[in-house]
């Protein structure tokens, strides 16, 4: 069983995991690799001047997988059920368990909205601040949250916000990832 369970491995998703599996949840990310970012180029990225989507992408992954996260890339979940134990995800390869579900599928809002998720007028995935959903630890990021505002940089904002909301859920108080240089 996972701790938690991405859905979408592009900035939002992989912002999510990087957070979570650094801070020793166990981490799975499921990723089509459908990613708009294959096409993108990016200038507006704070600290990288430029960057293709791709090169991004390969970056971002390697970075997660440092820190162990199970990257499943290719592997397209179907369908996610919520029990009292947390979530079953299904794919075309098997079943998953998992604490906490993060959806991060750009626009397409199926799955969220399967599980039951309350979607806005606009039809995106209504969520709080903290990018929590109105189901119990479920949490929708990125494009399906925001009409027309889909910067790579947003959606890796939005992931790190659910992380955190993840991990102090874990803590049981607020917890705030800063990390500072080890000192000699």
């Amino acid at each position: 069983m996972s701790d938690v369970v991405i859905v979408g491995g592009g900035p939002a998703g992989l912002s999510t995991a990087l957070f979570t599996a650094k801070d020793g949840l166990e981490t799975a990310v499921f990723d089509t690799d459908e990613t708009w970012m294959h096409k993108a180029k990016l200038y507006n990225y704070l600290a990288i001047e430029e960057i293709g989507g791709t090169e991004f992408i390969d970056r971002s992954r390697d970075q997660v997988k440092r820190f162990d996260a199970d990257l499943r890339i290719g592997e397209e979940v179907t369908d996610v059920e919520q029990d009292e134990d947390g979530f079953t995800i299904r794919t075309d390869d098997g079943e998953y368990d998992a604490t906490y579900v993060v959806f991060a599928t750009g626009t397409a809002t199926e799955l969220p909205e399967q599980l039951g998720c309350e979607i806005t007028e606009e039809g995106l995935v209504d969520v709080d601040l903290n990018m929590r959903t109105s189901i119990e630890n479920a949490f929708a990021v990125g494009s399906m949250i925001r009409d027309q505002k889909w910067e790579a940089i947003i959606s890796a904002g939005d992931g790190g916000a659910a992380a955190l909301q993840i991990l102090s859920n874990e803590a049981g108080e607020p917890v705030h990832d800063f990390d500072t240089p080890d000192e000699e």
